[in-house]
């Protein structure tokens, strides 16, 4: 890992100091499921490098977005979920609570509504 946060569980979770439900992993991202599930199918994709959000992860590295989203469709098809949601929560605001750069993964309802998240 070359970008890591001391105090950051993600970053924790991704170097195994932290155990979580470890779904799948690339060089890039590791996918863990999400302990506060919004769907019946709910994964967390985290970059390996630690960076606050998408935003500065594709100012970092463009392509990091790409190794993200190739693993959460991995992980999601893996589990039997053809469709699905992918989104990126940046700021306080829009309801990122941890600050390293994640993507959710949310599948398993034929009802995907914008009210789902």
């Amino acid at each position: 890992m070359s970008e890591t946060a001391p105090d950051c569980i993600f970053c924790k979770i991704v170097g195994g100091e932290v155990p979580a439900d470890v779904l799948g992993r690339n060089d890039h991202a590791v996918s863990i499921k999400d302990l506060n599930p919004q769907a019946p199918f709910h994964a967390l994709v985290i970059t390996v490098d630690h960076h606050d959000n998408a935003a500065a992860s594709a100012a970092a590295d463009p392509a990091s977005v790409g190794h993200l989203v190739a693993l959460a469709d991995e992980v999601a098809r893996g589990s039997g979920n053809a469709d699905y949601r992918l989104v990126f929560n940046t700021g306080a605001g829009a309801g990122q609570t941890v600050f390293h750069t994640h993507l959710h993964v949310l599948g398993g309802s034929s009802r995907m509504s914008e009210t789902l998240v």
